[in-house]
């Protein structure tokens, strides 16, 4: 099951009591105060790990507490620290305060760290008040309350480039062709129901593309799936935009192209500028020639590339796979291509 988005509540360990205590030894008759400090408690840690690629395990473990720390003894004997804990996320997490919004941290390579709650301070012992004027103090501090947080984790897929475009347009398909990834594939809209990623290799270069549901009018109102899972693509820098331009679709193509670019638009003004290629895909059942002359103009018009492809047969496969490739290597140079709305 593909979760990627929970809220959970992490609780750091409060500190331990300082303690109110004197010697009492033999040939000592007046000890002074030894009371130690109280322990830290302990943080709670969040680390990203290439290990977890969804929330899932969030699902039925929303609590995150970290030890507190232990009381100070007689003798001056200070209380150990509490042990930290350390909660693994997928790479790609991204932290928000559940109850401001506030984002708190962006997990973008493996290995990062937060400190989503800090654990409290010890508290004094009364060794710690004794003066020359006060020599037997009784005031001693009470442990320091560990932070608590609610917080929402958003999890956005890393990938070079993502697959967009209509329900059964051929998008899971395609990134079988491309790479080793093994989506379910069928004959119907709405077969992938979360979003994958697959590894493609192109000469030297590799890169990370993402398939996710396909998108329907009104998606970024919730329509149809695509709403839930566009955040995923929009860390891509690069959008693949298949059309079907079969002839059993029943839909015009040149009027699928401009919902796609009306969608991204509406959902995120920056995901509607990154620079895309658009692809005719099944062109292998499209007997009539309007069809892809429907697309290839709007392409032009918005000077996005433009390429035919058949999943079916291998048509211009290879071809995708190196302008996919040409694309990322090229695009740090490149300006933005903006696609409109």
């Amino acid at each position: 099951m593909f979760i990627d988005e929970v809220t959970i509540t992490v609780k750091a360990g409060d500190g331990g009591n300082g303690c109110l205590a004197f010697r009492r030894e033999k040939y000592v008759p007046r000890g002074g105060p030894s009371g130690g400090d109280g322990g830290r408690g302990g943080d709670v840690v969040l680390v990203s790990s290439e290990h977890y690629n969804t929330l899932l395990h969030f699902r039925f473990n929303p609590e995150h507490m970290a030890e507190r720390g232990r009381h100070g003894e007689g003798s001056n004997r200070t209380g150990h620290d509490g042990a930290s804990i350390e909660v693994p996320v997928p790479v790609g997490t991204i932290v928000y305060d559940a109850a401001s919004g506030e984002q708190l941290f962006d997990f973008t390579a493996p290995g990062q760290r937060f400190t989503a709650a800090r654990g409290g301070r010890g508290g004094r012992g009364n060794a710690r008040f004794a003066t020359s004027t006060h020599q037997a103090p009784t005031e001693h501090e009470q442990g320091h309350p560990g932070e608590s947080f609610k917080l929402r984790l958003e999890l956005k897929l890393l990938a070079d480039a993502g697959l967009v475009g209509f329900p059964n347009a051929g998008k899971s398909t395609l990134i079988s062709r491309l790479s080793a990834a093994r989506p379910k594939i069928a004959d119907y809209p709405f077969t992938t129901l979360e979003p994958g990623l697959g590894v493609v290799q192109a000469g030297d270069h590799s890169f990370v593309l993402a398939d996710i549901p396909g998108l329907i009018e009104g998606a970024h109102e919730g329509h149809g799936l695509g709403i839930q899972f566009l955040r995923h693509i929009e860390r891509t820098r690069l959008l693949v935009h298949l059309v079907d331009v079969s002839d059993f679709t029943g839909r015009d193509p040149g009027e699928d192209f401009d919902i796609i670019l009306r969608e991204l638009a509406e959902f995120s003004p920056e995901l509607a500028k990154k620079p895309m290629i658009v692809v005719a895909n099944k062109i292998d059942a499209c007997q009539d020639a309007s069809r892809v002359e429907a697309v290839r103009p709007k392409a032009i018009e918005h000077n996005l590339p433009f390429l035919e492809i058949s999943n079916v047969t291998g048509q211009g496969i290879d071809e995708l796979r190196y302008a996919i490739s040409s694309a990322l290597l090229g695009s740090t140079t490149q300006d933005t291509i903006s696609v409109g709305s």
